[in-house]
């Protein structure tokens, strides 16, 4: 009798630690503006961004879920466009790193909060499920609004990444996309953040089971590397080495995964989400030249 209490007692505590974990998983806490722009203006010369002409406006993505969108457009007239999609907790200001080097480029860059970010409506995460639906519809969306493209990219970075590379399920309508530190399932991740936290890894088996029974989605379908199945667009992998969230064994996997051309850059001494600012120069060379293999006029004109 008293072993089975003892049973059911650790039954109870790892269903409430797990039910916890999946309720800190999915319900974030968001960066405010103000809190993304004191941090760009802390690593990054923004200036660039009070100058430029935007145009701000709202979608229905999936489910009717509104999200906050914005297009800086360049200086110089343009037909190309990037839509940039940013990471777990940021916001649209926090790529403001890579508009920049996307503006010099002479795209005209789309930046947006995805789902349960910013100042969008209270949600759950879905780590690329929903956030690569939504994705999809703003592609659409963009191809609609904007009737003069004749390229379009799209990049992302972290969660940003993830669900750049689960939307290519979709086959969208585009002509390349860079994936800055992406996971390829996020199972390994939580993993590897439970070991962080001093806790068992195995937690997130139980943490998954809630997450399927409350909001319908397990976390081992939280998978982008299915999304590459039978991708043919060009990706462009970018990792910093030093990773140690999200480990750079995850764009390999996703590397090999695709059947498009792609490439696979690991940035020495970069951590998570830090391979701008470590090595910008490195890295617009590496995206440049990324972009002009695949086609002269996606940047044409412009220097190392």
């Amino acid at each position: 009798m008293f072993l089975i209490i003892i049973f059911v007692i650790v039954l109870l505590i790892i269903g409430v630690i797990s039910l916890w974990l999946t309720l800190y998983a999915l319900h974030i806490k968001r960066q405010s503006y103000e809190e993304a722009l004191k941090f760009q203006r802390k690593y990054y010369d923004i200036s660039f961004y009070e100058d430029l002409e935007k145009d701000e406006y709202k979608i229905e993505g999936y489910e009717g879920y509104v999200l906050r969108v914005w297009l800086l457009y360049n200086p110089v007239p343009s037909d190309r466009y990037i839509i940039i999609t940013h990471g777990h907790t940021d916001n649209h200001i926090g790529m403001l790193k890579y508009a920049k080097m996307y503006i010099e480029f002479g795209f005209n860059v789309i930046i947006y909060d995805i789902r349960a970010h910013g100042e969008n409506a209270d949600t759950i995460c879905t780590f690329s499920i929903k956030e690569a639906k939504d994705l999809d519809i703003l592609i659409k969306d963009t191809k609609k609004r904007y009737r003069d493209i004749s390229v379009l990219g799209i990049h992302g970075e972290s969660l940003g990444a993830a669900t750049t590379i689960a939307v290519l399920r979709y086959k969208p309508e585009i002509d390349f996309a860079v994936a800055d530190c992406p996971f390829a399932e996020i199972t390994g991740v939580f993993k590897g953040v439970l070991k962080q936290m001093h806790l068992p890894a195995m937690l997130i088996y139980p943490a998954s089971m809630w997450a399927k029974l409350i909001y319908g989605y397990s976390f081992s379908q939280m998978r982008p590397v299915d999304g590459l199945r039978d991708n043919e667009i060009p990706v462009l992998f970018i990792h910093g080495e030093d990773d140690g969230y999200i480990v750079p064994s995850n764009s390999k996997e996703l590397k090999d995964a695709t059947k498009g051309y792609s490439e696979l850059h690991l940035i020495p001494g970069a951590d998570h989400a830090a391979s701008m600012l470590t090595a910008p120069d490195e890295y617009r060379r590496i995206v440049r030249k990324f972009l002009t293999k695949l086609s002269d006029k996606y940047i044409p004109g412009v220097e190392d």
